[in-house]
């Protein structure tokens, strides 16, 4: 049975348990430059105009980079406002957010043109990255290991695509799409081409998913070249995520396992933010920066 919060109790649930953040790996030197995507914001396609209040949000708050998706950015460029938008805030361009159909195979070549125009939009601004996401799919029925070998073969050749651009790009695994679970994330990334097919986890997702997060960022932490840092409580808001340090992922060990990798990887900030959601993107950013700046993590002055 759902139980039901007023905007205000939330809130202060939310704030008290950030404050109680675990303080011991404050101790512990930190490296990372944690970015943010636009997603809380509902910075998402066919609605570029949300993207300049998150931008204006970051560079507040601190964070050193921002994510969007290549739709936005495209439709940016192509209005030529992007460039101005950027400078604005002085927030860097990290990495564009790709989704796929990954199973019709008919799709390869266009789907081959479209990441390498975004690919080339990126660059463009200074980014680096697109995080490479397979489509939604009906989960019911769905036959992975029918579709494993033209999943991986395509998330190939547009790795490959976006390489030879200089680009980099990884997978992304998502709830409600073709590559969800545990044994579907690991099956992908054994049979891929690493060397430029990399591992872009989102690790709210796992743990929504039904994995351990802490234990797949610790078997693909030599791979791991960017991350969505997001927290899941499967409560009522956020579609079950919540702000960073209140949820059920294991976020200290997840962070300590990159950094002594010593890799460097790209991690943005997310959490999803559905219209009933009872806070704004503000809050639920100023949450998630006080729980890192707990563990030791430095933001932009």
């Amino acid at each position: 049975m759902k139980t039901t919060m007023d905007r205000r109790s939330f809130s202060k649930t939310i704030a008290a348990a950030a404050a109680g953040a675990p303080t011991l790996w404050a101790a512990q030197p930190r490296k990372l430059q944690i970015g943010y995507t636009a997603l809380t914001w509902n910075a998402v396609p066919r609605q570029s105009e949300n993207l300049e209040p998150a931008l204006k949000d970051f560079a507040n708050l601190g964070f050193y980079k921002f994510e969007t998706f290549c739709e936005i950015l495209e439709d940016l460029d192509n209005k030529g406002t992007l460039r101005a938008l950027i400078d604005k805030y002085n927030v860097p361009l990290c990495s564009g957010y790709c989704s796929l159909n990954l199973l019709d195979q008919s799709l390869r070549k266009v789907n081959l043109e479209r990441v390498t125009r975004y690919g080339r939009i990126i660059k463009k601004y200074g980014g680096t990255y697109i995080v490479l996401a397979s489509g939604g799919v009906q989960r019911n029925g769905y036959d992975f290991q029918a579709h494993k070998a033209d999943l991986v073969s395509g998330l190939n050749d547009y790795s490959m695509a976006l390489a030879d651009i200089g680009i980099r790009s990884g997978l992304h695994q998502h709830t409600g799409t073709a590559i969800e679970s545990r044994d579907e994330t690991y099956a992908v990334m054994e049979a891929a081409n690493t060397k430029v097919m990399t591992f872009a986890p989102d690790i709210g997702q796992l743990q929504k998913g039904g994995s351990d997060a802490a234990k797949v960022v610790k078997d693909f932490v030599s791979i791991l070249t960017h991350m969505h840092l997001k927290d899941y409580v499967g409560g009522q808001y956020f579609l079950g995520y919540c702000p960073l340090g209140q949820g059920k992922v294991d976020i200290p060990t997840i962070l300590d396992t990159i950094e002594a990798a010593g890799k460097n990887p790209d991690v943005m900030v997310e959490l999803d933010r559905p219209a009933d959601t009872p806070m704004s993107a503000t809050e639920t950013a100023n949450i998630s920066k006080a729980y890192l700046v707990k563990l030791g993590y430095k933001f932009r002055t």
